[in-house]
């Protein structure tokens, strides 16, 4: 299901999973297009032979409201009747609003889980250091390029002004390859990147690693500039 981003970041709008019918397919995409725009949405559903529950797509689509916009770096996932939803929202009252408002919208079957939590202001100083830009390693290793280095330079800068808050840098790679091996090479690109910060004197005991292989796309992988956005190490402010 879809990973809703704020309408000023033009970011795009990834459809993935498995759907019953050519006409649930059509439904949801139509949907989002309609909410995010036709040129943001990037369509990776498939057909397969899956029972969905009674009037499915009907409540799917209920989902899928503008209000999403109100959701940074996030996802949507329904899997039959259970209904997740990930996130950062601006403030305690957006973060409670959402997932009741999606309750509202389906009958007693569903479940709703808030995964939302409130951004802190820490993220932000961690975004604007890394600019959007991607931290560099040698084609099929870990071991980080010139220019990944001077990135994580300023991150470190950055890194220490959070007095203390622990970071989870997570590992992203594309959709080329086997998924075990780049699920691997996700993980030692993060602590790689881990590796680097400690030496520049930030503590080992606020810095967590994870590698999530290609399972986050941020970028249609069906080209070359989509493969080279979805490899990338995300920031993560925690308490």
């Amino acid at each position: 299901m879809p990973a809703p981003q704020p309408p000023t970041a033009l970011k795009p709008v990834i459809v993935s999973g498995t759907v019953p019918d050519e006409a649930t397919r059509v439904a949801l995409l139509s949907r989002l297009r309609e909410i995010y725009g036709a040129e943001r949405v990037v369509d990776q559903l498939a057909l397969g032979a899956v029972v969905a529950p009674p009037q499915w797509s009907q409540y799917v689509g209920k989902l899928l409201s503008p209000s999403l916009k109100q959701v940074h770096h996030g996802q949507l996932s329904v899997q039959g009747q259970t209904v997740h939803l990930q996130g950062e929202v601006g403030n305690e009252a957006q973060r409670q609003q959402l997932a009741a408002d999606m309750a509202q919208s389906l009958n007693p079957t569903y479940s709703v889980r808030n995964g939302l939590r409130v951004a802190a202001r820490e993220q932000s100083v961690v975004d604007q250091a890394l600019a959007n830009r991607t931290i560099e390693f040698e084609p099929g290793s870990a071991v980080l390029k010139p220019a990944g280095q001077l990135i994580l330079n300023e991150m470190a800068a950055a890194l220490l002004q959070l007095r203390g808050r622990r970071v989870a840098l997570i590992g992203h790679t594309d959709g080329l390859g086997a998924r075990p091996a780049n699920v691997s090479l996700s993980l030692a690109r993060a602590q790689a990147v881990k590796d680097y910060l400690m030496a520049k004197g930030i503590p080992a005991d606020s810095l967590s690693t994870s590698g999530m292989g290609p399972d986050q796309p941020v970028a249609s992988n069906a080209t070359e500039e989509g493969r080279a956005r979805n490899r990338r190490i995300e920031f993560r402010v925690g308490a």
